[in-house]
């Protein structure tokens, strides 16, 4: 079978988040999903297959890491998008069945994609002890992120403190189900971008997230209550660095991004 490897939130080769994506005709055990996403070895790998017309989906999507089965991706969900769209398995906007609900992917004309997931509800929570020496710099507040993010959010002071940060991944791995989401306001808009992040997901087996989807749900609400606009635009500093483009409609926060293909192959085992 064909599998590919597709870089998310960028329009560069060997930036962004890679995903491994592979389009089958069902879906095989779970053993086998999980053996395939430890190969693949990225972050995440999409698993989808066609579902009969008239339903509420056209593709049923699953994601898993090295680790384990997610809830909710959004750049390997991107990366699933581009690979439907780039070889003409599906036309116009694509609706995917997922544990997170019905997610939709939109073609934009200037070659982006625009997904809609749930916006995630944050809920402000004290800094908890020890998360500070964990990250290595020191939080101005702290949120929950809810069930199907899984994170806590953590505004740090300013940009800098945000790209310098050396974290203990072992230690991080006890705040959360998912991990920690590090941001920050930009220190200089006409950069291009609003706000900087960092994610580190121990729990998941992903030491740091290259450009993470799901964690713009819960930075898309954060940082639009606090500069007063509901379409910001996110990077993602990690070493490959990406950017997402957020915009902020009540309880969904739609996400667009470019992706492209790096690697197209086959699958024998």
């Amino acid at each position: 079978m064909r599998i590919r490897v597709v870089d998310a939130f960028t329009e560069r080769p060997f930036s962004g988040n890679p995903a491994g994506v592979l389009l089958l005709d069902a879906f095989p055990d779970d053993a086998w999903l999980q053996s395939v996403a430890m190969e693949v070895n990225h972050a995440e790998t999409a698993f989808a297959h066609h579902l009969p017309e008239g339903g509420d989906a056209d593709w049923a999507l699953r994601w898993f890491t090295p680790a384990t089965e997610v809830d909710m991706c959004g750049h390997a969900t991107l990366a699933t998008a581009h690979v439907l769209h780039s070889t003409g398995a599906h036309q116009g906007p694509v609706r995917f069945a997922t544990r997170s609900g019905v997610l939709i992917a939109t073609p934009g004309e200037d070659g982006s994609i625009t997904l809609d997931f749930p916006t995630a509800p944050l809920t402000a929570v004290d800094v908890p002890d020890g998360v500070a020496d964990a990250l290595g710099a020191e939080p101005l507040a702290a949120y929950d992120t809810g069930p199907h993010v899984g994170d806590l959010l953590l505004e740090l002071a300013d940009e800098r403190t945000v790209h310098a940060l050396r974290p203990d991944h072992r230690s991080l791995a006890a705040y959360s189900a998912r991990g920690i989401i590090a941001t920050a306001r930009a220190e200089d808009p006409a950069r291009g971008y609003d706000f900087v992040s960092r994610c580190f997901f121990p729990n998941v087996g992903i030491d740091e997230d290259p450009v993470t989807g799901s964690a713009h749900t819960a930075l898309a609400p954060h940082w639009s209550g606090r500069l007063g606009h509901p379409d910001l635009t996110g990077l993602q500093a990690s070493p490959r660095s990406g950017r997402v483009r957020t915009g902020l409609r009540g309880d969904r926060t739609l996400l667009t991004g470019r992706a492209v293909t790096v690697i197209d192959g086959e699958l024998h085992a």
